[in-house]
């Protein structure tokens, strides 16, 4: 799941939280950019995604995007129900930082709490695929690892059906992790250590 997309895309109308929640949220927004390189948040999860489908379906797998051009209007809720009607076994959300600090850096990955309201079930697999992916990315990229942070406020989790976890690749915000993320063949070791998280993940 690429997050975000174009800030062309009008999706500004809201969704529930969660299933029956009453809180109401944005469908989606247009995301960060990057403060040095000038690269926007949702072009960004789209070509690290595209680099990880594509090394993915060359070790075997089969893979759903949830969207794969930055036209596509699909709601946070809409792509964590493609991954569960499309049969997925986890539900991997591609998305980069952003601080008011531009000195903070590194990665982290976001997983469901085991007190999560919607999903307190798929806790204990979320947080072992948010764990395995961020270990190995950060081991491809010498980013920092900031750790496993727990959310229940993500709309995109709170609506899976399967194991999820949001990558925050790294920080737009700063000079280094920006300006890294932005060169294409560092991308595509950025996306060989995703797909070697996944690995280990299904080897487990």
């Amino acid at each position: 799941d690429p997050g975000h997309q174009g800030p062309h895309v009008d999706m500004s109308a809201t969704e529930p939280n969660g299933p029956n929640s009453s809180e109401m949220k944005a469908k989606a927004t247009s995301g960060t950019s990057g403060v040095y390189s000038g690269l926007g948040e949702y072009q960004l999860n789209l070509d690290v995604s595209l680099k990880l489908q594509q090394i993915l379906e060359d070790r075997g797998y089969e893979v759903v995007m949830c969207r794969s051009d930055n036209d596509t209007a699909i709601s946070n809720a809409e792509r964590a129900l493609l991954a569960a009607q499309s049969g997925a076994e986890i539900y991997v959300r591609i998305h980069a930082n952003g601080a008011d600090d531009r000195s903070v850096q590194g990665a982290l990955s976001m997983s469901p709490s085991p007190s999560n309201p919607y999903v307190p079930h798929l806790y204990t697999e979320s947080q072992r695929l948010s764990q395995t992916l961020l270990d190995s990315y950060c081991a491809a990229t010498g980013f920092d690892n900031r750790g496993v942070q727990y959310t229940d406020t993500m709309t995109g989790i709170n609506w899976s059906q399967v194991p999820v976890t949001i990558l925050e690749m790294g920080f737009m915000s700063n000079e280094h992790d920006d300006l890294a993320m932005a060169d294409s063949s560092f991308q595509q070791t950025m996306a060989e250590g995703i797909a070697n998280g996944i690995d280990t993940y299904f080897g487990q």
